[in-house]
């Protein structure tokens, strides 16, 4: 694609269209985006606000979660509602407001008397930000105590709330990344699924040659998609050791060569991308694109199995594929990217045991039902997804989350937001032909080093 092209395109359907908030590395699904996209803060009060504090007395948990939006919010509202006919003397206080607000507005107040009793929380660097607060609860005495419960929980999602051997997160939903293909293309065109990069690149050149111009599709304008394949990529072939280093903001520095070899390969693959990746967001490229037929592969999450069904036509098959092996890469090929999502609990709670008590509720079988039949998302809880609540694809994502050697987490809850802002505008700039990858490691050099002067 010639340099000019990309860029005229890019300023005409960006100004015409804006971004969208759709599915991110945070789960979030495209209808609560869209609907929510006001970024209006949507408070919950019901019930009595007496707080007395001692247990079988009238007390109040404050909760705080970032989907203000149906179905999540009124699924919710339903489970609080049925948790306070079962025990009246608490009263749920829930407070809720949209992703980047959410991040904003937590990052504030958890180090403050302010923190919430109960609230949300990414796995990763987000969830380690929470800890250094100093107003997180540990929770091994919990999971230890009641083994019938904490067994429940899948051991990989609970490795994302630990840290130095001490767990601070209760994870609800759990998600992964990989590439979805069109079956239907495949078979006509007898392409077999890629498990190395070459191999990868190899169907993608037999797909253009039998004229489909846009083989592989993203939604680029949206900087959070960009970043999943960055993440990924850095996974598949950067040496685990180094990638520890670098992603800690006390120590990184980005000068190992194979982060501008990534670089590269992100350089090839956004050529196969068409003409107008750089302008679209990832809904359309996942509704217009790849769920019409025009691209035949696509990188999606999981959570959003629900979403591209309802865009899909009768009778198109789809099938799952991990990102492929880099041959020269020093990263675990079996790796998969996606992260659980949860709940903490502050230090300062007035009422901690029941704050416990409610997250146990909510985090089981009965909650992890609610969350897959009325929103689409993959339990964290054993049972609580089978062939009665789940779509076919949905149990299929089980089996590939539970077979991943390491949950790799989304990027921009691996490294330091000055860090992955410079990576997500480099890699769009690149897309566009504005910058290349050494250019831009020379930026991400310059930010990381920011952090430790």
């Amino acid at each position: 694609m010639k340099k000019n092209a990309r860029k005229v395109i890019a300023l005409l359907l960006a100004a015409a269209m804006g971004l969208s908030l759709t599915a991110c590395g945070s789960g979030n699904s495209s209808t609560d985006a869209k609907a929510g996209s006001e970024s209006k803060e949507n408070t919950v009060k019901t019930g009595t606000e007496e707080n007395s504090g001692a247990s079988g007395e009238k007390v109040v948990i404050n909760f705080f979660h970032r989907w203000p939006n149906d179905p999540k919010n009124a699924m919710f509202q339903e489970l609080i509602k049925e948790y306070m006919a079962e025990n009246p003397n608490v009263t749920i206080q829930m407070d809720c407001i949209l992703n980047d607000q959410y991040k904003e507005k937590i990052r504030m107040v958890v180090s403050t008397d302010e923190v919430p009793d109960v609230f949300s929380s990414w796995s990763g660097t987000f969830a380690k930000e929470m800890i250094n607060s100093g107003n997180v609860m540990a929770l091994n005495d919990l999971f230890e105590k009641d083994k019938e419960w904490s067994s429940q929980i899948a051991g990989a999602s609970v490795d994302g709330f630990t840290f130095d051997g001490t767990i601070y997160g209760i994870p609800w939903s759990q998600d992964g990344k990989v590439f979805y293909y069109n079956k239907k293309i495949f078979s006509d065109n007898h392409l077999e699924i890629p498990k190395t990069w070459n191999e990868f690149i190899s169907v993608l050149d037999s797909l253009k040659a039998a004229g489909y111009e846009t083989p592989i599709v993203e939604g680029l304008s949206d900087n959070w998609a960009i970043l999943h394949y960055l993440g990924t990529m850095n996974q598949r072939m950067v040496d685990p050791e180094v990638l520890a280093k670098d992603y800690d903001p006390a120590m990184g520095e980005f000068t190992n060569p194979a982060y501008v070899e990534v670089l590269k390969k992100w350089q090839q693959l956004t050529s196969y991308m068409g003409e107008t990746c750089v302008a679209i967001d990832h809904e359309t490229a996942r509704n217009t694109y790849f769920a019409a037929g025009k691209a035949p592969i696509m990188y999606l999450q999981f959570a959003e199995i629900p979403m591209l069904e309802k865009a899909l036509p009768e009778g198109f098959e789809y099938g799952f594929f991990n990102f492929p092996a880099f041959e020269e890469g020093k990263g675990d090929p079996m790796g998969l990217t996606g992260a659980p999502e949860g709940f903490m609990i502050s230090n300062k709670a007035k009422n901690p045991e029941e704050c416990v008590k409610f997250l146990k509720w909510l985090v089981s079988k009965k909650g992890g039902e609610a969350l897959t039949t009325k929103c689409g998302d993959i339990s964290s809880v054993a049972g609580a997804v089978d062939e009665t609540n789940a779509l076919p694809a949905q149990l299929d994502a089980m089996d590939i989350i539970k077979s991943a050697s390491v949950l790799v987490p989304w990027f921009d809850n691996a490294c330091d937001a000055s860090v992955y802002t410079v990576y997500g505008q480099g890699a769009q700039a690149i897309a566009i032909g504005d910058e290349t990858p050494e250019s831009v490691m020379e930026q991400i050099k310059e930010a990381a080093a920011a952090l430790h002067k």
